[in-house]
């Protein structure tokens, strides 16, 4: 049947890749998608992505302060949208997924996705970049790399305060990527900064994969300390980092968490009411009411919000296509609503 609902696009399926299987789940949270898969998963298909030299990729990794952006950023937002694979690098991700009555498999933190990486593009003779990061700390993670991983071929840039401002600056760094010819490009600019330059400007290096990795570099080349196993293990690395860093990170950890809570609390909200609103559809208790002659010119509009704000609630099990019309049992209300 075509209605106008089923001419409204689902935003997160702009673009396809082999990177996110037609049968992985997804979790909205926030403005972000995000999928449900395990480290070993992630690093995988991102191997075998590059190792084919497919398209220009790109994966995101979002915590709660990313999702705390995304709800004031609609660039980003997009960015977000058009994303290849989307994981969860933090606990609260895990916890507001729970919360909603979903799940995330597992936590897939950026530092550990960026050795886990380089250790695999090691053993299919990948080429890695490293592009940004504090000064010297590209260096030092590439140099520690090579004591551990011999053969692997690696190579860094750390382009100068604001270059992301100049066109000189964003041709240098344009350069010297493009002369290395990598095969995965780990960009450690902050966010929303390195999701910006990724999109704008990473996407058309011809690099088979691009990765957001934000301070990643400082924590491998020991620049920052990481917070003990049995710390990040029950979530509280943030608290190990605000104490490591309180002047730099009290505004991100302690306002930064409490926007994050509003936002999730919201969300659980809406999902609140919308399951309450499904299920007095699913139960086919309308009646009379929904053929009343004031309400015909209201009803194409009611079928698209429905099934467009519905990917609140079922995108994540669809991520490619909002259904067409809701499914009432026996007699199908919302296919009447679209005539």
């Amino acid at each position: 049947m075509n209605t106008a609902a089923q001419s409204l696009p689902s935003p997160f399926s702009r673009r396809q890749s082999g990177l996110r299987h037609a049968g992985m789940d997804r979790v909205g949270i926030g403005h972000a998608l995000v999928d449900n898969c395990s480290l070993r998963e992630a690093c995988v298909a991102i191997v075998a992505h590059a190792k084919t030299g497919g398209e220009p990729a790109y994966v995101t990794t979002p915590n709660a302060q990313h999702i705390v952006l995304l709800d004031r950023d609609a660039r980003l937002r997009e960015i977000y949208e058009r994303a290849d694979l989307v994981v969860p690098d933090g606990v609260s991700l895990l916890l507001a997924a729970r919360l909603y009555g979903r799940s995330l498999r597992e936590r897939v933190a950026g530092v550990d996705m960026f050795q886990t990486l380089c250790s695999l593009a090691a053993e299919n003779n990948l080429h890695v970049f490293l592009l940004g990061g504090r000064p010297d700390s590209a260096d030092l993670t590439a140099a520690l790399l090579k004591q551990r991983l011999s053969i692997l071929r690696i190579s860094t840039y750390c382009p100068p305060l604001g270059f992301e401002k100049t066109a000189a600056g964003l041709e240098e760094t344009a350069r010297a990527v493009r002369a290395a010819k990598p095969d995965l490009l780990f960009v450690a600019l902050g966010a929303p900064k390195q999701e910006y330059w990724i999109y704008d400007h990473g996407l058309q290096l011809t690099v088979p994969i691009c990765v957001g990795v934000g301070g990643t570099f400082e924590m491998v080349a020991g620049v920052v300390r990481r917070a003990p196993l049995w710390l990040q293990e029950c979530g509280c690395e943030w608290l190990y980092r605000l104490c490591s860093e309180p002047r730099r990170m009290w505004r991100r950890y302690l306002i930064g968490n409490l926007q994050f809570a509003a936002i999730v609390l919201r969300q659980w909200i809406r999902r609140a009411f919308l399951g309450s609103f499904f299920s007095l559809v699913d139960k086919d208790r309308f009646a009379a009411e929904l053929y009343e002659p004031s309400l015909q010119h209201k009803r194409k509009r009611v079928a698209s919000v429905l099934n467009f704000r519905s990917s609140e609630m079922i995108d994540s099990r669809h991520p490619d296509t909002l259904p067409g019309t809701l499914n009432t049992g026996a007699h199908s209300k919302t296919a009447k609503l679209s005539k």
